[in-house]
């Protein structure tokens, strides 16, 4: 069937869902800071992605003024627009270095937003397209996009730590643990997993 001007092929059909994968690979994440090394907006969109569970629009969302004075241990403050209730993230040193990287690195006013292109904010979109050439450049098969970095705090957060799936569901601003387990695709693992035991 032709596509009309505009329409994009590969866009998901009405009502289905395209899942997209967190970064399990955790040279890959070095690598792609490496190659983002000379790209201090998109290393700091990058890390503060992976390093947060906050989504993409509301990470785009963000205001100089709104970071510029941070230092690590501080409170970062969004309104979601999900769910439009406000969920505070406490910031690491390395999302803080990488902020102040790029607002060294860029001539940004208080009031402009932390990531702009030449159009102005960047959108969704173009995150989602950064994240899969980023995932392409260092090897990385699967499906990714705007939503593989704060899966990506997931991920490792629940396999480096043991975060529990409640703390998690808090973080993602979930409803439900069974959404949360659902995100982070480990669902089926873990209860396969626990079958495993032989009494």
């Amino acid at each position: 069937m032709p596509f009309s001007k505009g329409q994009n092929p590969n866009h998901p059909a009405t009502g289905s869902t395209i899942k997209v994968e967190p970064i399990r690979d955790k040279k890959a994440i070095h690598r792609i800071k490496k190659i983002l090394g000379d790209q201090p907006r998109d290393l700091c969109l990058f890390t503060l992605g992976i390093n947060t569970a906050y989504r993409a629009n509301e990470l785009l969302s963000l205001k100089v003024g709104q970071v510029k004075n941070l230092k690590a241990g501080d409170v970062l403050d969004l309104k979601q627009r999900k769910t439009h209730k406000y969920r505070p993230v406490t910031l690491n040193a390395t999302a803080v270095a990488a902020i102040q990287s790029w607002l060294a690195a860029g001539d940004l006013q208080a009031d402009a937003y932390l990531f702009t292109g030449q159009r102005g904010c960047l959108t969704v979109e173009t995150m989602s397209t950064r994240v899969k050439t980023w995932c392409q450049s260092v090897g990385l098969k699967g499906n990714y996009g705007s939503h593989t970095l704060r899966k990506t705090w997931g991920y490792w957060q629940r396999l480096e730590r043991g975060t529990a799936i409640p703390l998690l569901m808090e973080a993602f601003g979930h409803a439900t643990q069974q959404q949360t387990l659902a995100y982070l695709g480990i669902q089926s693992n873990e209860i396969a997993a626990i079958y495993e035991l032989e009494l």
